[in-house]
C-alpha cells in the first residue's frame, strides 16, 4: 500500500469494542447528534424482522437516550411479507414508490438508498442490508461510533469476515475479483478498505446529500470513490464488527453485479469527471450477455447494465424545501 494508506489504515481502522455504548451515548448527548438507521429490503421476510428486533432491543427500547432515533425499512417492491414482518418488529416501513412520486422509481439498491434521505431526518444515516443472519447491534453501534466521537470523520464502513459456507474469507467474490483490483489500480488511496462493497456503512447527512447515487449495485463503490474526492481520505474510516453472514448469490447474479460496478468505475474514470458526478461518457454497450445450457446447447441471455445515477439530493427541490421548512 501507499505510505499514506498504511498510515490511514493504522489511524482510521478500529474495532466496535473500542467504543463502549456508554461512551457513544455520552458523545451523542453532548453533541445533540441524531441517528437514522435505514434497511433497504426486497423479499427479506426471513431476516428483516430479527434485525429490526435486535436494533430496537439494544439501541432504542428502554434507553433514556436511544442511540438510534429512527429505524426505517424501505421496501423496494417485495412480493413476500417483508413489510408486514418489519412493521411488526418495530420499524417504520415506507414503500419506495411512495417517496418522491414526481420521479418514477427504477429498480436497484442505490435508488432505494437515495430516496431514503427524503424520509429520514438523522444527522447520521446508517445503512444496513436486510439479509443478514445472526445479526449483532455492533453492526450499527460500531460504525456509528466514530461519527459521534471523531469530529473529522464523515464516512465509516464496516469490515468483517465473510465466510462462504464453511470456507472462511471466501464470501466477497465480487470484492476480490472486481472492486479491489479497480480500487488498487485507479484509486490506490482506497486500497486499505477491507470491505469496500459492504452494505453496512454510516455517513454524515451533510456529506451524503452532496453525492450522486448510482441506482444499482454500483452504489457502494460510487459513494466511496466520490466521498474520497469530496472530503479526502482522513475523513473516511472503517470498523471491525466481526463476521457477516448473509444469503449468497449465484455466479451469474454476481456477474451482473460486477458489470454494474465496473460501469460505475468507468464513469468516474472519464476525463473531466474526477468527482464522480453522473455526467460523462456513457458505456459503449450497457448490456451483459451470459449463457445458459439448455436441451439444445447454450442459449445467450442479455441483461441491461445499470447506467442511471441520481443527482445529489441537496439539489432536489423536495429535499431542499423540506430543510428550509
Amino acid at each position: 500500500m501507499l505510505e499514506e494508506v498504511e498510515r490511514w489504515f493504522a489511524d482510521r481502522s478500529w474495532s466496535a469494542a473500542d467504543r463502549p455504548l456508554d461512551q457513544l451515548l455520552s458523545a451523542k448527548r453532548a453533541a445533540g447528534t441524531t441517528v437514522s438507521v435505514v434497511l433497504p429490503a426486497l423479499d427479506e421476510e426471513e431476516t428483516v424482522g430479527a434485525i429490526v428486533e435486535v436494533i430496537r432491543r439494544d439501541l432504542i427500547d428502554g434507553m433514556r437516550l436511544p442511540l438510534v432515533d429512527e429505524l426505517v425499512v424501505i421496501d423496494s417492491g417485495s412480493t413476500d411479507r417483508t413489510a408486514e414482518v418489519a412493521a411488526k418488529a418495530g420499524a417504520r416501513v415506507v414503500h419506495r414508490d411512495e417517496i418522491l412520486p414526481r420521479i418514477p422509481a427504477v429498480h436497484g439498491k442505490g435508488e432505494v438508498l437515495w430516496r431514503s434521505l427524503l424520509v429520514t431526518t438523522g444527522d447520521v444515516v446508517c445503512f444496513v442490508d436486510a439479509d443478514l443472519r445472526d445479526f449483532s447491534s455492533a453492526f450499527v453501534s460500531g460504525i456509528v461510533g466514530p461519527l459521534l466521537t471523531e469530529p473529522d470523520v464523515q464516512f465509516v464502513k464496516a469490515m468483517y469476515d465473510r465466510p462462504l459456507g464453511d470456507a472462511p474469507g471466501q464470501g466477497g467474490r465480487v470484492t476480490e475479483l472486481v472492486a479491489r483490483p479497480l480500487l488498487n489500480l485507479h484509486w490506490p488511496q482506497l486500497a486499505g478498505f477491507v470491505q469496500p462493497l459492504g452494505g453496512e456503512y454510516a455517513v454524515r447527512r451533510s456529506l451524503l446529500e452532496r453525492l450522486p447515487f448510482p441506482v444499482g449495485y454500483g452504489v457502494e463503490l460510487g459513494l466511496l470513490v466520490d466521498a474520497l474526492h469530496t472530503v479526502g481520505l482522513d475523513a473516511l474510516a472503517q470498523v471491525d464488527v466481526g463476521v457477516r453472514l448473509h444469503r449468497h448469490q449465484d455466479g451469474q447474479a454476481l456477474g451482473r453485479m460486477a458489470a454494474a460496478i465496473y460501469r460505475t468505475a468507468q464513469l468516474r474514470l472519464a476525463p473531466g469527471n474526477p468527482a464522480g458526478h453522473p455526467w460523462g461518457h456513457p458505456p459503449v454497450r450497457p448490456e451483459l450477455t451470459q449463457f445458459e445450457r439448455g436441451p439444445e446447447g447454450f442459449t445467450p441471455r442479455t441483461h441491461p447494465v445499470d447506467t442511471e445515477e441520481r443527482p445529489p439530493m441537496a439539489g432536489v427541490k423536495e429535499y431542499s424545501g423540506r430543510r428550509v421548512a
